[in-house]
């Protein structure tokens, strides 16, 4: 079961690797709603009980990470009509070395924690860190409203991963909060991409530097 889930949480990062070096938003898009269905399933393999609050969360996760929020991008795209990252702040081969030494860091600095000793063999802390890195990188290093909207949901993903060490101690609401908190914040920054749509007939947030008072 450990190797299962320790090949889930690989597959994640390297979707974190495929995220940092795509330009195309349609894969972008895919990329994040593949790697929530994937976080999604791991409950269920920490947890072999099939406990209904496991269960429930599982599937909120597969349904709004992989399905929901996704869709919601889609439609943002097609109504902004862009499908590409044409000039990011941090370039795109840039982003995957940076992405890919984050990765590499991140695995080194797991063996370094004092974990304990049912964690010790997991790729859980790695992936976590890696994926909060992704986040960053992608919210930082891009200009349209909807890569950036797909960092913060890597982003989140990496915390849902931290939150997945102490799915045996403590109850789901943990999970369950974070997932609120992501679908919450979609909607929010769904809002704030209508607007800049709206206003500037454009997704870049570079538009936003010219407004006044």
């Amino acid at each position: 079961m450990n190797e299962t889930l320790n090949l889930l949480v690989g597959m994640a990062m390297g979707l974190n690797l495929l995220a940092l070096g795509s330009g195309r938003l349609p894969t972008l898009i895919r990329t994040v709603a593949l790697q929530g269905m994937t976080l999604g399933i791991m409950p269920l393999l920490i947890e072999p009980r099939f406990e209904w609050p496991v269960v429930l969360v599982s599937f909120a996760t597969v349904v709004g990470k992989g399905w929901i929020i996704p869709s919601l991008l889609r439609r943002a795209m097609r109504t902004a009509n862009i499908d590409r990252e044409i000039e990011p702040f941090i370039g795109f081969v840039p982003s995957l070395l940076l992405g890919a030494g984050g990765t590499i860091a991140a695995v080194a600095l797991s063996r370094a924690l004092p974990l304990l000793p049912e964690h010790a063999g997991s790729m859980l802390v790695p992936g976590a860190l890696a994926s909060v890195l992704t986040g960053f990188v992608l919210l930082i290093g891009r200009t349209k409203a909807i890569s950036q909207v797909c960092g913060y949901l890597i982003l989140e993903n990496g915390i849902y991963l931290f939150g997945l060490l102490l799915i045996q101690a403590t109850p789901l609401l943990v999970d369950a909060g974070i997932l609120l908190d992501v679908t919450v914040g979609v909607f929010v920054i769904g809002i704030i991409v209508d607007r800049i749509q709206r206003a500037f007939d454009s997704l870049d947030t570079r538009k936003l530097t010219v407004l006044r008072e």
